[in-house]
């Protein structure tokens, strides 16, 4: 059976880093949490949202290598597109990194934390 096109969304699979296994999406492109988030809603908008730019959720997220599908979700943000979420956080990436690349993990900036998450969604220490 196919799927009909834009039904399969962002994935989310765990990859090896500086920091051990850490949640990247499905091009292995790091993903990070933001202190500054709360109740599954972001905090992160503007020129925020420009250095950290949301990972949108197009279609359906999934779950692929290691991470927990149950984890994965979405938040509607306040221009009405989807982001993606895991373990209820809003996701990231940050400008500057690329595929294997992690700069800006424990960074505080925009009045709050930068951590990429571990497959249960805690944050790296």
């Amino acid at each position: 059976m196919t799927r009909p096109r834009g039904t399969v969304g962002a994935k989310v699979m765990t990859v090896r880093s500086q920091f051990g296994r850490i949640l990247a999406d499905g091009r292995g492109q790091a993903l990070y949490r933001f202190s500054r988030d709360k109740g599954g809603a972001s905090r992160c908008y503007g020129a925020c949202a420009k250095a950290w730019p949301p990972v949108p959720a197009r279609g359906r997220p999934t779950a692929g290598r290691a991470a927990r599908a149950g984890l994965v979700g979405t938040t509607r943000r306040r221009d009405g597109t989807l982001q993606l979420t895991y373990a209820g956080r809003p996701v990231y990436h940050y400008v500057g990194d690329s595929p294997g690349r992690v700069l800006c993990h424990d960074v505080t900036e925009f009045g709050g934390v930068w951590r990429v998450m571990r497959s249960d969604g805690s944050p790296v220490r």
